[in-house]
């Protein structure tokens, strides 16, 4: 009779600890207000995306263009702030504990830019041509900081842990920092073997970092409006080849801008031109 019973007692209790994680460990997004799983300490995920931008940055060339650096730079600034700003309007700012912003500009014909968790940033100068100026930067930059943010690598690296370890044995993996967890950690942050390539975020995360993106470019100072020509730019420059390792298992190009244009509205609400701040 008990051993009967006995395998479905260790499901009810496996069971209670997989529901009380997600009810534990959910968030939310900023703006959209989207609940998430988050079973990894943010400062955890900070401090190993940190020590991986600086394996990156040691194994690859600083652009020598002082002006595109230089714009890079500012326009990560602008936008570092109109993130603050808002995390401070919310009362959030503890969100953003851990966070060392830093803004690089990286040689390489790889039309690819990213943030890790932290606000570390790099633009390939591959990107520079499609951004064509300082607002086209924008554009991505607000994308590449909303998925930091949004932290939508500690959900990813979540699901990853759920899925290879269980919740049994999630604690013992973290607590170990194990070479799969590391190897996780790298595919949540989309690193890859190279370090830089963009992670393949599911649709739903990249149509919220689009949603994120215009508004915090519209808080910097920067026209909201100007994403739409800009994705219809890559959306160009991607036809008969290869697509650029940015747009790989991202919205359709149709989608991504019809989405874009109906979030427009309330993105222009945060918009003041810099000439009127």
């Amino acid at each position: 009779m008990f051993e009967k019973k006995h395998p479905r007692t260790i499901r009810f209790v496996l069971f209670s600890v997989i529901f009380g994680l997600f009810v534990w460990s959910c968030t939310k997004v900023p703006i959209t207000g989207r609940s998430q799983l988050a079973l990894v300490p943010e400062g955890e995920i900070i401090g190993m995306a940190s020590a991986s931008y600086d394996t990156f940055l040691m194994q690859n060339k600083l652009s020598t263009d002082k002006e595109a650096t230089a714009m890079i730079k500012r326009c990560g600034s602008k936008i570092q702030k109109a993130v603050e700003s808002y995390f401070a309007s919310q009362n959030a700012s503890d969100q953003l504990n851990g966070y060392q912003w830093e803004f690089n500009l990286v040689e390489s014909e790889e039309v690819n830019a990213w943030c890790m968790p932290g606000g570390k940033v790099v633009f390939y100068t591959g990107i520079l041509p499609i951004c064509k100026d300082e607002t086209g930067v924008a554009v991505v930059m607000g994308h590449e900081v909303a998925h930091a943010v949004a932290r939508h690598g500690n959900e990813r690296m979540s699901q990853g842990l759920l899925a290879q370890f269980g919740s049994a044995a999630l604690d013992a993996a973290l607590a170990s920092n194990s070479q799969m967890t590391k190897q996780i950690a790298a595919t949540a942050f989309g690193l890859g073997a190279q370090f830089g390539a963009l992670l393949p975020f599911s649709r739903k995360q990249e149509s919220e970092a689009d949603h994120l993106g215009i508004i915090f470019m519209a808080m910097a100072g920067y026209d909201p409006r100007a994403a739409v020509p800009f994705w219809e730019r890559m959306a160009s420059g991607s036809k008969g080849g290869k697509p650029p390792e940015i747009m790989s298992t991202h919205p359709s190009d149709e989608t991504r801008i019809a989405n874009l244009n109906k979030l427009m509205p309330e993105a222009m609400k945060y918009y003041k031109p810099a000439s009127t701040n």
